[in-house]
């Protein structure tokens, strides 16, 4: 059995939730996602809060069950909280401006990458005095917001001997010893 598939999803008051056809729309105060699914699948709302049902035990119904609660729940979360990502430039004069909706990012190639942004996802860059260029990105969409961090964070990956490149706030980069490690030896 799936047990993600399994939990009930609470829904906010300040959420709405529309079931159209193999559609879900869903409405919250930081405006509206719609997500389609699989017809087979079953959206209950009771009592403010979703639960999905499966009609058998197959190996293609388990999973959309799964998937299918997953990324109801994001939306509801996503339009009533949002979510947030951040990413950090180290290296020597990396910088991130912003122009409009372009991201200008200087990350030590011969030229500048300029990455176009959906209008969807809201960013700010900063560069605080004695630290790294940082720039945080926030959407309702955690999907988009993701694919997003991933390509900026693609640009220029960080390297695991000095950990220089674009990396997640969180993230933590082992770093590899070098060659004068193995000449001590």
């Amino acid at each position: 059995m799936s047990r993600i598939g399994n939990k009930t999803i609470f829904i906010p008051k300040n959420v709405q939730l529309e079931l159209k056809d193999n559609s879900v729309m869903v409405k919250g105060p930081l405006g509206s996602l719609s997500q389609s699914i699989d017809p087979e699948i079953k959206v209950n709302i009771k009592d403010n809060q979703i639960s999905i049902t499966r009609p058998s035990d197959q190996k293609r119904h388990k999973s959309l069950h799964g998937t299918t609660r997953a990324q109801i729940a994001s939306m509801v979360k996503g339009v009533s909280e949002g979510y947030k990502m951040n990413l950090e430039l180290i290296g020597v004069g990396f910088k991130s401006i912003l122009q409009g909706n372009v991201l200008d990012l200087s990350i030590g190639f011969s030229h500048n990458i300029m990455f176009q942004l959906p209008k969807e996802v809201k960013i700010k860059t900063e560069i605080p005095k004695g630290g790294n260029p940082t720039i945080y990105l926030e959407c309702i969409d955690k999907q988009l917001l993701g694919q997003i961090g991933a390509k900026i964070r693609g640009f220029r990956k960080p390297e695991p001997y000095k950990g220089k490149g674009i990396k997640y706030s969180t993230e933590i980069i082992r770093k590899k010893a070098g060659k004068t490690a193995a000449a001590k030896k």
